[in-house]
């Protein structure tokens, strides 16, 4: 795994999401009680940000286009329009900084 620093913790305040541009995608990482998880940031239903234009409820993100839900720890569909799961991706903390494997992006079984 190949782990790049993204932000720093304070980047990403608890109920909140912030935006890392990665190589071909943008990856959302939302904080969810002081946990950190990360997803793809555009909705698999339609071309919007989750991260921008989404409302975070718990572990749940709800994308204000169509308004599908997702669970930011799994990827998966927790609301229809969406037929397609988020990637997740790999993160860690280490003291204040952020880091995400950008490149091993999975889809939940």
């Amino acid at each position: 795994m190949a782990f790049s620093r993204v932000c720093d913790l304070l980047d990403v305040p608890i109920g909140e999401a912030f935006k890392v541009e990665g190589d071909g995608a943008a990856v959302a990482i939302f904080n969810v009680d002081g946990d950190l998880f990360a997803t793809q940031d555009q909705c698999s239903h339609g071309d919007w940000s989750l991260s921008e234009g989404g409302y975070l409820d718990g572990d749940v993100v709800e994308c204000s286009l169509h308004m599908g839900k997702f669970c930011v720890r799994t990827g998966k569909i927790k609301s229809a329009p969406p037929c397609e799961s988020l990637k997740i991706f790999p993160i860690r903390i280490d003291g204040n900084d952020v880091y995400i494997d950008l490149d091993a992006g999975y889809l939940t079984p």
